[in-house]
């Protein structure tokens, strides 16, 4: 072969690795950045670690013998280092096990992911805590949420649904049994619907009654209505569902005192405190709540409205309190939400366990979020893109949070979804007077001509 046609090969070459960098980035890591990622860890681990501060200084036996095996040698020992115990290359990155020096804290890595990330020349480095003295440092060599892909892996659970990506590649799981109340705020167009949306297309498929809350008229849920137990689009109508809810809890409540009658020889794996304790024939079906809007429940006109607002907040307290352990939960949206919008706000919000937020018009909404849970996560929910709109922050009460992705979905998408398994709504007798009436196929009647002036 001419040296010509091996230029030209390797021009071509070149030319489609530079391509797939930018069209199909998970092929290039796998190509070209996972092999040079891994030889830049491996090649120089000591000095790498040595220049990130994460050593620590050999023990005093150590020193002494070292003097003792080589009187005029003026070197020192040298001091003790992570040592990698594993190491799995995935499609997005590497994965590393380390098991850290004596004297380390997981703290002391997260301190130098940074530093972490810049020598080995990858888009982020994230660690995680396995066990005391392990951590797991995950390599991420590309920016995956600039177009989610979904891992085929489904979530594990009878209520868990992976929602969106997170920034390290794995899938951010909404587990209702894990967090059985959250909040997602953001401004519009930040990707809150499109979060509601995931939601629902992940859930449709299981068995669990879903509810919806719509005060817009019910634009963003009615195209679900097929696979809605409830849906409410006014506040009137909010109202109402509210109150139902509650009976639908006080019942449940009702069923597992009744089998909590404990008799001498009731075996004790059979004494439950929430329904799935129950067993599978008498349990009933969990009911997830989604509020679309929740500063339209707060808003007043009128003295009435006031009266009205202020039921229906309690009975939202009451479900937040009470309902998680009769598998009624709530995933409450909205683009603030602080104690401007009145009485019980802040109350309502401290039972809302999960957060998150999308990109927001100011700082104080990112803290009304995620102020309770992590300074980091509000600097960086402010410092959200206006172009990556479904990029938001997760955070939980544990203080931990990610920064995570949801892929775009189109309300079609989401119908069809709902229209397939519409078969799976279950029908609850204390909320049948909220049951969506949904007539499929049939078109729409068209608006009648308006006449204009001057004509017969």
């Amino acid at each position: 072969m001419s040296a010509s046609t091996l230029l030209v090969l390797a021009v071509i070459l070149t030319a489609l690795l530079l391509l797939a960098r930018v069209k199909a980035p998970a092929v290039y890591w796998t190509l070209v950045g996972f092999p040079a990622a891994l030889y830049r860890v491996l090649s120089a681990w000591r000095s790498t670690m040595e220049a990130c501060e994460l050593i620590v200084d050999p023990p005093w036996w150590k020193v002494f013998a070292h003097k003792m095996a080589s009187p005029g040698d003026a070197t020192v020992a040298k001091p003790r280092i992570p040592h990698i115990r594993s190491l799995r290359p995935t499609a997005t990155g590497l994965r590393l096990r380390l098991r850290l020096a004596a004297g380390l804290t997981p703290d002391d890595v997260v301190k130098s992911a940074e530093r972490l990330r810049h020598a080995w020349a990858v888009h982020s480095v994230h660690v995680r805590e396995v066990k005391p003295g392990v951590v797991d440092i995950r390599l991420t060599g590309f920016d995956v949420l600039a177009r989610v892909r979904m891992p085929r892996r489904l979530a594990a659970g009878p209520l868990a649904v992976s929602v969106a990506l997170r920034e390290d590649g794995l899938p951010y799981v909404r587990d209702y049994q894990d967090i059985p109340h959250a909040l997602t705020l953001g401004a519009n167009k930040s990707g809150k619907s499109m979060y509601q949306r995931c939601l629902i297309k992940g859930l449709a498929p299981l068995d669990v009654a879903l509810v919806g809350i719509d005060c817009k008229r019910g634009v963003e849920q009615s195209a679900f209505a097929p696979r809605l137990t409830a849906l409410a689009i006014t506040s009137a109508e909010a109202e109402g569902l509210l109150d139902a809810l509650v009976i639908e809890m006080e019942e449940r409540f009702d069923l597992l005192c009744l089998h909590q009658g404990i008799a001498p020889g009731t075996p004790l794996e059979d004494i439950t405190s929430d329904i799935w304790g129950l067993p599978k024939k008498l349990r009933p079906v969990p009911i997830v709540c989604l509020i679309d809007e929740i500063a339209e429940l707060f808003l007043t006109v009128s003295r009435a409205d006031a009266v009205r607002r202020d039921h229906m907040v309690t009975q939202l307290v009451r479900l937040a309190q009470l309902a998680r352990a009769v598998g009624i939960h709530l995933e409450v949206c909205g683009q603030r939400f602080g104690s401007e919008l009145g009485k019980g706000a802040t109350a309502l919000r401290a039972q809302l366990s999960g957060r998150v937020v999308h990109r927001c018009n100011d700082k104080q909404t990112a803290e009304m979020g995620l102020g309770d849970i992590n300074e980091l996560a509000v600097a960086a929910a402010t410092a959200i893109a206006s172009e990556r709109a479904g990029t938001a922050i997760a955070g939980d009460s544990s203080g931990g949070w990610s920064r995570i992705r949801t892929p775009k979905t189109k309300i079609g998408e989401v119908a069809a979804v709902c229209r397939e398994f519409a078969h799976l709504t279950p029908d609850i007798p204390a909320l049948a007077a909220y049951r969506p009436q949904h007539i499929a196929g049939v078109p729409a009647p068209a608006p009648a001509p308006v006449a204009v002036p001057g004509t017969p």
